[in-house]
């Protein structure tokens, strides 16, 4: 296993975000100690160490992505609020935190490179994405997760897997609705980009 913020992985990690993400900042932080702003003390109160670890890490990338050492509070509904004018996304997986800015929807989630655990492969998958093996399967997940995500501060509506159908290409993705919902009409596809590498899968919108 590498060490906490392992420059080498580091390096592979920023490449895989350079492929998904081209032109939009990603920003990127071990999840190694914790450092926040007075701000965002109060969402952690009572949280275990491992999650202030991972919360301050995410915050740390976000900073980075946005350029701007600003605190970044948890909203009622528990996501980050932003800048004016600025959307975000934050991920964590296997000791990282990634975070990307845009103007327009974006999303970022990233997995461990494993098999989906055959426990949750139903609720995960439609019946047309079951044939996919475990690998697959944790990418058409992590497409999911990354869709959600994007579309999130548009509609505010939290929602099972079965909304986003996944047609994966090479190095492609398309989160195609399987029902209408706020401004999204059921056949509608948010479009996306993964890479893989190093023992991880990256999904992004933006």
């Amino acid at each position: 296993m590498s060490a906490p913020g392992d420059p080498f992985l580091r390096r592979q990690l920023l490449g895989l975000a350079a492929s998904v993400f081209p032109g939009l900042p990603v920003g990127i932080a071990p999840v190694d100690g914790v450092s926040l702003k007075p701000e965002e003390e109060g969402a952690l109160a009572g949280a275990v160490p491992a999650r202030r670890a991972e919360f301050s890490a995410g915050r740390a990338a976000a900073r980075m992505a946005l350029g701007r050492d600003v605190a970044l509070p948890m909203g009622p509904d528990r996501t980050p609020v932003w800048p004016e004018g600025v959307r975000g996304s934050i991920t964590h997986a296997g000791g990282w935190a990634l975070a990307v800015t845009g103007p327009g929807l974006v999303g970022i989630d990233l997995e461990l490179d494993q098999n989906l655990p055959e426990d949750v492969r139903e609720t995960v998958l439609l019946s047309g994405e079951r044939g996919a093996d475990g690998r697959r399967a944790r990418l058409i997940f992590s497409a999911k997760e990354c869709a959600y995500k994007a579309q999130y501060p548009v509609t505010k509506q939290l929602f099972g897997f079965d909304t986003f159908a996944i047609d994966l290409g090479e190095g492609v993705f398309r989160a195609v609705w399987q029902r209408d919902l706020g401004p999204f009409r059921a056949g509608q596809a948010l479009e996306g980009r993964f890479a893989i590498g190093s023992g991880f899968i990256l999904t992004g919108i933006g």
